[in-house]
């Protein structure tokens, strides 16, 4: 096992994956000799060279478009998005061409290429840099969405989306990319569509991804000292995601709260809920709840917005409730 940081998984898996494939690109602003917005691609300028690691005007919906357009030919575009908030000037790129070619190609053609974007606050960066917009993405038919919690799984995930013959957005929460953890030698890609068991219990489960599985963790931490042993899942996938593995952490729990940093009102816990109040009600002893953000902007002011975010002291509250 290495230990390292988020951000450094990432660039580790971009760089096997360039070494192993020579159809793999990267295209985003400032990606080239600056390394990145946040230095995921620091290096592999100098290393592979401006033919593959192409650094685009500030023109979302252009290198998003230029991305469908060079899957389509042949090549493995890693496309970067420097905040979340901008991938609305690339949904047409995105939602009418990317997500429709397998099917309008009667299967033949499908576009192999991955959207790099991060999401979430904590950092004080205002309502235009801090949202968490996944749930858009994952409401679209051929759109693939995966949301890594740890390095072991910003590297897995990366190379499955890589290796994947469709489209796959990789949402990472940047409040994580300077968190250390361990990445096995040599490291494995992680199947998209599997939820990773956190933390095993037997009182609830609490279902999450990204910031929010460190959230449900620390909530699971407070929790035992009450004697109450929540299970923590990770999502990691949202589009699929593992209803499998919910169903059966349920099997053993009889109760659901599912937390994301996300606006709670239409968002990925709420397609969740109601699926699993459908094929796992006779599991369940309890009504689901569901821990979000409020249905507001994210505030820019830090204490207003650590008001905003949800938090593990919500999260254990909301299990208690589920509990009483």
């Amino acid at each position: 096992m290495t230990e390292l940081r988020t951000l450094q998984a990432i660039t580790r898996a971009l760089s096997d994956a360039m070494e192993a494939d020579p159809s793999v690109i990267l295209l985003g602003e400032d990606i080239g000799a600056a390394g990145g917005p946040f230095g995921a691609t620091r290096g592999l300028h100098a290393r592979f060279g401006p033919e593959r690691v192409r650094d685009t005007p500030i023109a979302e919906a252009a290198l998003v478009g230029a991305a469908v357009g060079a899957a389509l030919t042949g090549l493995r575009p890693v496309a970067e998005i420097m905040f979340m908030d901008f991938i609305t000037l690339a949904m047409d790129a995105l939602v009418n061409q990317a997500a429709k070619a397998r099917f309008m190609f009667g299967g033949q053609r499908g576009v192999p290429m991955v959207l790099r974007t991060p999401h979430g606050g904590g950092l004080s960066a205002g309502p235009q840099h801090s949202q968490c917009l996944e749930a858009w993405l994952c409401h679209v038919p051929g759109l693939k969405v995966v949301c890594p919690a740890t390095p072991a799984d910003a590297y897995g995930l990366l190379r499955s989306a890589i290796a994947d013959p469709d489209p796959v957005i990789v949402v990472e929460h940047k409040g994580l990319y300077a968190m250390k953890g361990e990445l096995p030698d040599p490291p494995a890609p992680v199947p998209i569509g599997r939820a990773r068991l956190a933390r095993p219990g037997r009182d609830a489960t609490i279902l999450c991804y990204g910031a929010a599985v460190h959230w449900s963790l620390a909530a699971a931490e407070d929790l035992a000292r009450e004697g109450i042993e929540a299970e923590v899942l990770d999502l990691r996938s949202l589009q699929p995601w593992d209803e499998a593995a919910v169903l059966e952490s349920l099997s053993r729990t009889h109760r659901l709260v599912i937390a994301h940093e996300a606006v709670e009102a239409f968002g990925v816990g709420a397609e969740i809920a109601a699926r699993m109040a459908e094929v796992g009600f006779d599991e369940l002893d309890a009504p689901i709840l569901r821990v979000g953000a409020p249905f507001t902007p994210v505030p820019f002011a830090p204490p207003l917005e650590a008001a905003w975010r949800p938090d593990a002291a919500r999260i254990a509250a909301a299990v208690r409730r589920t509990l009483a």
